[in-house]
């Protein structure tokens, strides 16, 4: 069954690969940060960002599970 919550779990476990598979988008050095050009910086900028999205995704399985359970306990 889809739901509201497991179509934003999709999408916060997908957009890491798109972001990272579409190269074309930050294959360039402009804007540099700190001297590090974006084609380095852009891509270690996912390594916390798809964390943090795939906790989002967790804690949002977990509480579908709960109101599932509880549903079919009601049941």
């Amino acid at each position: 069954m889809i739901t509201p919550a497991r179509v934003v779990i999709a999408l916060c476990l997908v957009a890491p690969f798109v972001a990272m598979l579409w190269v074309g988008s930050y294959a360039k050095s402009d804007p540099a940060l700190m001297g590090i050009p974006f084609f380095y910086w852009y891509q270690l900028l996912w390594v916390p960002l798809s964390a943090v999205l795939t906790l989002v995704a967790h804690q949002l399985w977990r509480r579908d599970q709960r109101a599932r359970r509880s549903g079919d306990a009601a049941e």
